[in-house]
């Protein structure tokens, strides 16, 4: 007998397999995280702006896929490190910029060996974790435009 609650089984959820393979990476990156002084969306913020120093606040919530009311505290913590600066754009005062310290530029070789982590952690070839990258972006890419096409096309009533 097949009823609804029957196909609610936890194990099955895409989500849950995904939510708790983030859990499982940041077990992983952990010990290095606290040697650098950082959390894991302090770092995902520090990669960024050692990829593209000085952009702005709303350049990084949009590649971080968060939004300002969650970065500005974790940019403050940031700031009060040492690590970066925020300064208004002189060209246009609306938007905040951010700039890498000395401090923040010299983390970033500590902070290099943090993928190969995971890498040896999860016993994979650096193809499969980039085919496996894909898909995932791939998904999430796909579940955006969805949410976002339905959020600005709502169903006719």
């Amino acid at each position: 007998m097949d009823s609804d609650a029957d196909s609610l089984k936890l194990d099955d959820f895409i989500c849950f397999a995904i939510y708790s393979a983030s859990h499982a990476v940041n077990r992983v990156y952990k010990p290095v995280l606290d040697e650098l002084g950082l959390t894991y969306p302090q770092y995902l913020v520090m990669v960024l702006l050692w990829e593209q120093d000085g952009c702005t606040v709303g350049e990084l919530g949009a590649r971080l896929r968060l939004e300002s009311s969650t970065l500005t505290p974790l940019l403050k913590r940031l700031e009060a490190s040492g690590l970066l600066t925020r300064t208004r754009d002189k060209a246009d005062e609306r938007q905040v910029r951010l700039h890498l310290t000395e401090r923040g530029r010299a983390l970033h070789g500590r902070a290099s060996a943090m993928p190969l982590r995971l890498g040896k952690a999860s016993g994979r070839d650096v193809q499969e974790l980039h085919r496996l990258r894909r898909e995932i972006n791939g998904l999430r890419d796909t579940l955006d435009a969805s949410t976002t096409v339905s959020t600005h096309n709502p169903s006719p009533p």
